[in-house]
């Protein structure tokens, strides 16, 4: 794979100079630019080699392609002279038809070759982010929503098409053509090419207007289409229960109101430019550049200064020219188009992967210890969520972490697992900081089962052995015989070969039974368990409680709950408030205490029985 991106370097700078043009003291949309051209280098580096045969192909294609033009022009004089030369024409002819024959297998063996690399560019792509989203910290998820990951993953990579498996044949063949015939044009007569590009200052000046602030406007369109795409997940995530209040004109406002956005501003943009790109187009139109080199051929005719065979040349080239601004003209907006989608498919790579140590330690021991551990979300320590939390997690123990919303239960439960790290002090397994044991090593001894419940779209015995692929049916089955998802997991009708999603819609109680089942398979020495209980019933909840019990036996426990039934028999109970612990001690010595766990516990007292 390191082979496959070092291939080639970049592409022509005549086409990189389409978003890399800048100037000294560049504002910031002129910065964002000159980023995105060094990401669109970067990002398609890996087929920068074949893509550049592609375009010799194409400039030979292009030159091949003028061969009838000429020939025409040749055929017409054969056919006036007199006598008439049969010879000539002959070979006249057979040369037209070998020149459309050259132009059209160099232009397809240059389009395959680019096609070939934009699909290799975008495996490549897709498998350098999947494997660098394995090395992002979990936490950081949290943070940036599917809508977003999922542009960047499939749209950004798609936009990435049209400049690599066609733009780079289209816009050599756009410049070859017209510098080739303007060279034959020049050979002729200096006049005739002078005549061939009349209109095109225009049309330049005119095309300079519409592109004014172009890339602060491509980056507001793709922020309106990122929003867009936000709105739309979060509203069909949400339809179930926004319908069951009755609230879904409300919720459908969001998108919307988007949609809306995103429209005016786009119409508000484009509306002022109708017309003069409609004149800019006339400008170089086959009939008026035909109009223009007829009148100007016939004049120069008239005056001696070239022949009608000359003439007829200068008309026919001319017309080739119209054919080659339609590619230059959109090749620049899918330049900016793909260099957006590029700068946003390197910045995803450019996250800061979860650090690996270098000399990775191996625990000795279960004990888990939280050392004086500070934790802030952002770079600000200043809006710490935790402050100084200290304690530890003997082996074959249950420690409970209780406290109001808000406290940090889950966020000591994520650093376990290194879902962040922490900002200060240290989180230990056996004796060695987290951050220097091998991730991989750190999972095969922490196992975890979160609130917010993952399963994949595969069968329920693929899900529950996640992992440990290469546990036995019997082994499957005691797992979720313990965390009661064994029944009705027999009473499918495809049983645990049923595929979650299609066969069988499962309940929250339910996933978070068969993610439990996974923890108890996975037989890791280390427990954590925030909120395993959140979606169980209360006769599911106790149960679940007795085979957690048991799994204890020689491992460590960690905790969360906000029903404090639940954990009255855990071996200690760590009590947050705002980051901080404010009480420790086992539920009887908490009570005898009378601090904030008593006043959390009194409305359980008050529950009749």
């Amino acid at each position: 794979m390191a082979d496959d991106l070092m291939i080639g370097q970049t592409l022509d700078d005549s086409i990189d100079s389409v978003v890399s043009a800048s100037t000294a003291g560049a504002s910031p949309g002129e910065e964002d630019s000159r980023e995105a051209a060094r990401a669109l280098r970067h990002v398609r580096r890996p087929v920068a080699g074949r893509v550049r045969l592609a375009c010799v192909l194409s400039a030979l294609g292009a030159l091949a392609g003028l061969a009838p033009f000429v020939g025409l022009v040749e055929l017409a004089g054969a056919l006036l002279a007199t006598p008439l030369d049969r010879d000539r024409v002959v070979l006249v002819v057979v040369l037209i038809i070998l020149g459309l024959l050259l132009r059209g297998g160099f232009m397809s063996a240059a389009l395959t070759i680019t096609h070939v690399a934009d699909v290799r560019l975008q495996a490549i792509l897709r498998r350098r982010m999947i494997a660098h989203l394995g090395r992002v910290p979990l936490g950081w998820f949290a943070h940036n929503s599917s809508g977003r990951l999922r542009k960047t993953a499939m749209g950004d990579v798609d936009a990435l098409h049209q400049l690599v498996a066609h733009q780079a044949v289209e816009m050599t063949a756009a410049v070859v053509t017209p510098l080739g015939a303007l060279t034959y044009l020049l050979v002729l007569d200096w006049r005739l090419a002078l005549l061939a590009v009349a209109t095109l200052p225009l049309y330049a000046a005119a095309y300079a207007w519409m592109e004014r602030g172009s890339n602060e406007v491509m980056a507001k369109i793709d922020e309106s289409n990122a929003r867009l795409s936000d709105a739309v997940v979060e509203f069909i995530s949400g339809i179930a229960v926004v319908k069951a209040f009755g609230r879904a004109r409300k919720a459908h406002s969001a998108y919307r109101q988007a949609a809306a956005e995103y429209t005016d501003f786009f119409a508000a943009w484009v509306r002022p430019m109708n017309r003069i790109e409609a004149l800019a187009g006339l400008l170089v139109s086959a009939p008026v550049i035909g109009l223009v080199t007829i009148a100007g051929g016939a004049w120069f005719v008239d005056q001696g200064w070239v022949t009608p065979g000359e003439a007829l040349a200068g008309v026919l080239l001319a017309c080739v020219i119209p054919v080659t601004i339609e590619p230059l003209g959109f090749g620049a907006l899918n330049q900016r188009t793909a260099a957006a989608a590029a700068l946003r498919i390197q910045r995803l790579l450019e996250v800061a992967p979860l650090p690996v140590p270098t000399s990775p330690g191996r625990p000795a021991g279960h004990r888990v210890e939280y050392d004086d551990v500070r934790f802030a979300y952002g770079a600000d320590d200043r809006h710490d969520v935790l402050h100084g939390v200290s304690f530890t997690c003997e082996p074959g123990s249950v420690t409970a972490l209780v406290g109001p919303s808000g406290s940090g239960k889950s966020t000591l439960a994520t650093l376990l697992p290194r879902f962040h790290d922490v900002t200060a002090g240290a989180i230990r397994i056996g004796g060695v900081d987290v951050r220097h044991i091998d991730p991989a090593e750190l999972y095969r001894h922490i196992g975890f089962v979160l609130q917010d419940v993952q399963l994949l779209n595969g069968s329920i015995r693929d899900n529950v052995a996640l992992g440990r692929p290469e546990a036995t049916d019997a082994e499957i089955r005691k797992a979720c015989q313990a965390a009661l998802i064994h029944d009705r997991v027999t009473a499918l009708p495809r049983g645990y070969d049923s595929v979650v999603g299609q066969d069988v819609r499962l309940s929250g109680g339910e996933a978070q039974r068969v993610s439990i089942a996974r923890a108890l398979l996975a037989d890791t020495p280390i427990l954590v368990l925030d909120e395993a209980t959140a979606f169980a019933d209360p006769e599911s909840e106790a149960a679940i409680q007795d085979a957690l019990s048991r799994l204890a036996s020689g491992r460590t426990v960690l905790v969360i709950a906000h029903r404090l039934s639940t954990i009255t028999g855990a071996d200690r109970i760590v009590v947050l408030d705002r980051g901080r612990i404010v009480e420790t001690g086992t539920h009887t010595e908490l009570l005898t205490a009378r601090g904030q766990y008593t006043r959390m516990w009194a409305p359980h007292e008050e529950v009749p029985a």
